[in-house]
């Protein structure tokens, strides 16, 4: 994959071959969220699971309104966009790269990516591939 560009907004996720998604759980409750806040005593930043499972999605068909979305240089594309599952940790509202529309299905597993977006670096889940056996 070419080299992608600075973070879309610091602190949401790390890099690296394991990439993930950094929450914040309470530290009275114990409850976490995504994004962590920024309040570090009552939050402290914990690693979310890098795969989880489709728990609601739909498919964006037409470009957002601008303002406050910034138009594309690029002809709008269809995307779908997804709430996924993070076992034990909390939901998170990310775009589904490499997946057909046609086969989104509630309970779908996937694991999170790092994607470029607008010259910067994005996250999004795509699906996790089956592993062959022999």
């Amino acid at each position: 994959m070419a080299a992608l560009g600075a973070p879309i907004a610091d602190g949401l996720f790390v890099g690296g071959p394991e990439p993930a998604l950094i929450g914040g759980r309470e530290r009275a409750s114990g409850r976490i969220v995504f994004p962590c806040p920024a309040d570090p005593e009552r939050y402290e930043p914990v690693r979310l699971p890098c795969e989880g499972r489709i728990w609601s999605w739909t498919v964006q068909r037409f470009p957002p309104k601008s303002p406050p979305y910034l138009a594309a240089e690029e002809p709008f594309q269809p995307f779908a966009l997804a709430y996924v599952e993070l076992p034990g940790a909390t939901i998170v509202e990310a775009r589904l790269e490499g997946f057909r529309f046609e086969e989104l299905k509630i309970g779908i597993p996937c694991r999170l990516v790092l994607v470029p977006f607008a010259g910067r670096t994005s996250f999004a889940f795509a699906p996790i591939e089956p592993v062959e056996t022999s």
